[in-house]
Order: C-alpha cells, then structure tokens, then sequence
C-alpha cells in the first residue's frame, strides 16, 4: 500500500484506541499491533521515511487494513497479545517456546487424586499450574507425600460404596501413605483440609502448613500420644527445613513477578521468576525473535503479558529493570534500587545471562566434537560458495558497537578450523576518531590489527568479514590497501538485514542459500563477534570509560545527561530537538544550556 493509497482511506480509520491488523496480497494477516490513536499510529507506517528495512518490507506488503476500537490501551494491550498469541504473524515479535507444560491436577470426584497431566481438560477438575520443570514438581509432590496422606487408587469412593464396605484398605495405608478413605477411616472434611494444604505448599505459602502441624503435635502431647506428637514434630522440622531452603530473599515479600531482558539483535531472552510468598515457585527464560528492530521495553512488555497468561500469574506487582509500557488494572510496575526486590531482579538478570551464554555456546560449539572430516567439508563449501583462492581455515570477523550513539567501541572474533578460537579475540578503544563514525572506525581498527600481524610477522587470515556492508567494507580496505595486504586475503562485507555478502568493487551482492552450512557458519562467527562486542561495551560502561558527550556541557551533570539519553534514545536526537521539547524532561535553564552548547557550535562552524 503506498502512501497516496494510505490517504484515502485514512479518515475512515478512528482516533481511538484500539489494535489494528494488516493483511497482504493473499488475505494472510502479516502484523497485529495496539495504539493509543489508530489514526495516528497507522500514519506514522506511511510517512516518507522509515526507521528501518524491515518496516519497509511490512509497508510494502500491506494490501488491507482492518482495526478494532476498545476501551482503554490496558484492552488494547490484553486484545493484542492474544490475537498475537493464535495467529502469530511473521512480523510481530515471535515467541520462540512451543513447549506444553505440566499441569497439578486435583480430580473433581469424591476424595480427589492428585496427579500430573499435560493436557488441561474442561472437566470441573481444578489445574495448579502450569509448571516449568517437572522434575522439581515430582520432587515436591514426594516431599507432600511424606507430610500429607492422600489417596492414589481410582476407587470410586462415592458415599454409599464407602457405606456399603465395598472397599479393603491397601499397603498405602499400612505404610501410612493414605488414611484410608475407602473404609470410612478419613472425613471428606479431613481429606479436603490435606488437599487445602498440598495448595498452599505449591504455592509456596507453607505458613498454615506449619501451624496446622503444630496444633496436631501439640493435641498428641496433651492426648499423651508422644509417638504421633513426635512423627508431627518431625514433619515439622522437615518443612521448615524445606522453606529456608526455598526461601530466597525474603518471607515478608508477598507475591511477585520478576522479569529481566537481555537482547542481541534482533533475538531477546527474557526470564521469568514466579514468587509466591517469598519463594521462587516456577523460573522460566523465554527466546524472542523480533521483526522490526521493536526496542527492548516493547518486548519485555510483550513477554510479559505472554508469561504471566501462560502461568496464571495473579501477582499484583511485576518487577522489571526499566520502566515499559504495561498497563493492566491493579499491576503495580516496580522498578527496584535496592533491597530484596533489587536481589531477586539481579537473580533474574543472572539466570538470563546464564540462558544467552548456553544458547551461544551451543551454536559455537556446532562443529566441536566433529571429525576433521565434517569440519573441513564445511570450509570446503565456504570456499566453493565465495569463490576463495585457499581454504579458509583463519577466518576473522569485525564489527563496532556504540550506545544510544556514543561511546564506539570495536570487536574482533577469530575462528580456526570453524571453531572459535578465544585466546585470538580481540577488542579495540577507539583512538583517532572523534565522535560516531562507524567508516572511519573500521578503518582505524583494521589497520591497527593487520599492521601488527605484518610486523610480527604473524599468520594472516584467509577470510576476514566485515559486519556492516559496503560503507565499512570500502573502509576496511582503505587500510588493506595502505598495508598491501590486499593480495594476501579475501575480505567481505556482510550486509546487516538482509544477510548478503560484498566483495569490494562489485556492484552486486552475493546471496547464499538461507540454510546452507556456509551461511550458517557465517552467521555464528556474526552473532560472536556481537556477543563479545557488546560484553565489552557494557564493562566499558560499568567502569565509568565512557564520558557522555553531554557531560561535557558546563552545567551539566551525569544524572541530567542519563535522564535525556533515556528520553530520547542518543545525541543525535537530543541535538535536533527544541529548547521547548528539552525543558520538558530537565526544565528550562538546563534546557538552555543543552540547546545553546549544541547550536552554537553550529553557528561557529
């Protein structure tokens, strides 16, 4: 749809909130997304510029447009989500977690079992869950069996079969397992207030647990039953044991969500952490594949409503990293500095961290185990797709990473025989260029790494890639030229969004097959040399290298320079904006300072 098209039907569309979703050329529905103004949301589609390729690509396939207004952006939000969730649209955020989770369930029938199942029927039954790890939950229901007896035959233990004695007690109740319900040994009352507790325990909540106990042992006592009053005794021991193992932070914390993203590229991980009076009941991480560059609180975002509806989360407050746009009626968003909140919100960044490193390795460590055979038939592919004069057993790849348009920083990764090979990565401060220049820093940093290669006369690479397309490969070869070193290896831009490789001087890119071992090998030695480039830069950041651009603005400290980065993303932005727009965020005289530093230095120039 073009945007003459767009203007025609652009009235009809309302100023409402609500979602609206596009269709192609073949009525398939291609995006799903919530607005607070449909009109204005839409529009921003078929302005003259675009913030990326890939919105693009959307635009460009879009033949219909349909909308449905709702009450408020929470019902946009919700509506959203789900429609997302059954239709999953090739450009919408995908949820990257096909699996089917476990279910507790608690029988609807006379003195109900208690059981696992996969499937959650629409049966009367009552479904805790679902859960994570089914392991853990076997061990804690073994752990419910040794403190609270149910049943575990299929008996049907209706009210006149128990009457009619139609039923023997079984080896459970003998070995203390059951209370024999089938005989008329146990209450429905007294089997209900057992289930009642198996509820709280899985909930975490084992405080009524405890007191219940307590009450029974201390009934024994005073019955002079002192071998009941003991074995309650240890059952208690046993729980409180069990919750101070549980228990990660604090008791009094009530019940929370905890998320925490870490994105790279367009993959995001985002881990969940379910708190239910105090303890960690269910920990998840999730993979998310974006498709138009969405940042990271949209996500987070959309991962949470998606986590908290697949777990029937009922917690009131979710506690995330950074403020995001979620808004749901009776959800307090938290974004903790300090205290418990701050320890579990770190636990989840760490779990999430831990998820992306083990992802990684698995796609590093691909040829790894392999024989020399099947490592060097790929390399052997590479050089026959790239039309490479040698094997490329050295390959090195080079990519530059900035934050929110400041502080560049380079990375270099090197594989040898299709493996990385660590203790040959390199990264690069930035030493002769001012500002953002992503050319003249790739011209920096091959120099600097070649230059020394030749002069300690150290074995060169067959392939070196450049991550950033013709710009920076055009660079890339400034120094390969100045070093004539241009004869002695392949180099190669690799273009970001689209996957297709340059050589230098051709005016046609190189497209390999999208799942071809060749592309493949390229695309891991591509998301390393992001990965360590981006661990670099945050330690970078961590340890106070970088000094803002805007700190350097008399007047200005690091607290109002962090506050207009958060606003408005980069410098970039920050320079095109008005005195007006400026004083909203840090008010007028800082404001002032900010709009006349950067205008006049316009105006000397």
């Amino acid at each position: 749809m073009t945007q003459q098209e767009f203007q025609q039907i652009s009235h009809t569309i309302p100023l409402s909130p609500g979602i609206y979703k596009y269709f192609d050329s073949r009525n398939e529905l291609i995006y799903v997304g919530k607005a607070k103004s449909l009109r204005k949301r839409v529009g921003s589609y078929f302005s003259k510029t675009y913030a990326s390729y890939k919105t693009h690509e959307l635009v460009q396939r879009i033949r219909r447009i349909e909308f449905t207004i709702v009450d408020s952006e929470q019902d946009a939000f919700l509506l959203e989500n789900a429609l997302i969730k059954e239709f999953q649209p090739r450009y919408n955020i995908n949820l990257k977690d096909d699996k089917t989770y476990p279910y507790l369930v608690i029988k609807k029938e006379p003195f109900p079992r208690v059981f696992f199942s996969r499937r959650k029927l629409n049966d009367g039954s009552e479904y805790l869950g679902p859960f994570t790890s089914v392991g853990k939950v076997r061990e804690l229901l073994d752990f419910i069996k040794q403190n609270i007896p149910l049943r575990t035959c299929k008996l049907n233990l209706t009210p006149a079969n128990i009457q009619k004695g139609k039923f023997k007690v079984c080896l459970e109740y003998h070995l203390g397992n059951c209370k024999g319900p089938c005989e008329g040994l146990q209450t429905e009352q007294e089997y209900t207030e057992g289930l009642q507790q198996l509820k709280n325990l899985m909930k975490g909540n084992l405080g009524p647990v405890i007191q219940q106990f307590r009450s029974e042992m201390q009934q024994y006592a005073q019955e002079l039953q002192f071998e009941k009053a003991e074995m309650m005794r240890k059952k208690i021991e046993h729980l409180e044991r069990y919750q101070a193992k549980s228990v990660i932070v604090s008791r009094h914390l009530g019940n929370l969500d905890v998320f925490s993203i870490l994105k790279d590229g367009d993959i995001a991980y985002v881990n969940y952490l379910m708190v239910q009076h105090g303890t960690i009941v269910q920990t998840h991480t999730i993979q998310l594949e974006t498709h138009l560059d969405e940042e990271e609180d949209e996500v987070l975002a959309f991962a949470i409503g998606s986590l908290r509806a697949t777990f029937n989360s009922l917690a009131s407050e979710v506690i995330v990293p950074f403020s995001i746009p979620f808004e749901a009626e009776g959800i307090t968003v938290t974004v903790p500095i300090s205290g418990d909140k701050r320890k579990l919100l770190d636990l989840s960044l760490k779990n999430v961290n831990y998820f992306q490193e083990e992802i990684r390795r698995k796609k590093i460590l691909h040829l790894e185990g392999k024989s020399d055979f099947e490592k060097k038939k790929v390399l052997y592919q590479l050089q026959e797709d790239l039309h490479l004069p040698e094997l490329p057993v050295h390959i090195e790849c080079f990519d530059n990473s900035n934050f929110q348009g400041s502080f560049p920083v380079s990375a270099m990764v090197c594989f040898k025989d299709g493996i990385a090979s660590k203790k040959d990565y390199r990264h690069f401060n930035v030493k002769t260029v001012e500002g953002i220049n992503d050319f003249a820093t790739m011209k920096e940093v091959v120099y600097r790494r070649y230059k020394r290669l030749k002069e300690e006369k150290e074995a060169l690479p067959q392939l070196v890639i450049i991550d950033g397309g013709k710009g920076q490969l055009g660079a890339a070869m400034e120094s390969i030229r100045e070093l004539d070193l241009n004869k002695e290896m392949t180099v190669v831009g690799l273009a970001k969004n689209e996957e297709e490789l340059f050589f230098p001087g051709d005016s046609e890119s190189l497209k390999l097959p999208y799942n071809s071992e060749s592309l493949k090998l390229i695309r891991r030695i591509r998301d390393e040399v992001h990965r360590f480039g981006i661990t670099f830069h945050r330690k970078q950041r961590s340890r106070g290298t970088f000094k803002n651009e805007l700190e350097d603005i008399k007047g200005i400290g690091k607290s109002t320079a962090d506050t207009l980065l958060k606003t408005f993303r980069s410098v970039s932005a920050i320079k095109e904006k008005t005195k007006e727009q400026l004083a909203e965020v840090i008010g007028l005289s800082k404001a002032s300072l900010v709009w006349d530093h950067f205008h006049e230095s316009k105006a000397e120039s």
